[in-house]
């Protein structure tokens, strides 16, 4: 069975989880075994970010960018590949480009995070689920925001990172911001052409 891996990328509030858990019971329902994940991971150093990302621990953001890589090799070595390996379809919440957007949003030149993960296992397809900053903040109105979510102008780089970034690689942009059933059926549609090649 061929593998399959899937990344949605985005701000918070741009409906990631949403629509991971939309298109894992989709799978499910036409047979597929998925593994739906995320990072930063739940592992120790998944957990150590999520604590910086808290504002509880401070790192320098080359060292940020470095956690963010070690992290992803011990996701892929210990969840992604074993899975794919299971003939599982991996769903996963944030990926390399969002090092490539927020790691360069926290000036750390993009050439560096490139470096970090370029041996890294590329995925099959990689979505955006592009929203406007003042969008996605009215989204996360009443959740208590971390110290990356509240700041408006590092968000605002951040945005225009995974566009550059998305239209210089020519990968699939979607409007977040029209109705969840429309988006999930816009994720449907680039998903089902791998599966027809299994």
């Amino acid at each position: 069975m061929r593998e399959i891996f899937v990344c949605l990328e985005g701000l918070d509030g741009c409906g990631k989880s949403t629509q991971s858990k939309a298109i894992s019971r989709w799978l499910n329902s036409i047979g597929k075994k998925v593994l739906l994940t995320a990072e930063p991971t739940n592992g120790p150093v998944g957990r150590l970010l999520r604590e910086m990302i808290k504002g509880r621990v401070k790192f320098s953001p080359l060292t940020e960018a470095m956690l963010f890589a070690a992290d992803r090799n011990q996701h892929l070595e210990e969840e992604v590949k074993p899975a794919l390996a299971d003939g599982k379809i991996v769903i996963c919440e944030r990926y390399i480009h969002s090092s490539l957007a927020y790691q360069p949003a926290r000036w750390v030149p993009e050439e560096v995070v490139r470096e970090l993960n370029k041996h890294f296992q590329r995925p099959d397809l990689v979505i955006l689920l592009d929203i406007p900053v003042e969008v996605a903040m009215k989204r996360m109105r009443g959740k208590k925001l971390d110290r990356f979510e509240a700041d408006r102008e590092f968000q605002e780089r951040v945005r225009e990172n995974y566009l550059r970034l998305f239209r210089r690689e020519g990968l699939p942009i979607l409007d977040a911001c029209q109705e969840p059933a429309r988006l999930e059926e816009e994720i449907r549609k680039l998903i089902a052409p791998l599966l027809s090649k299994r």
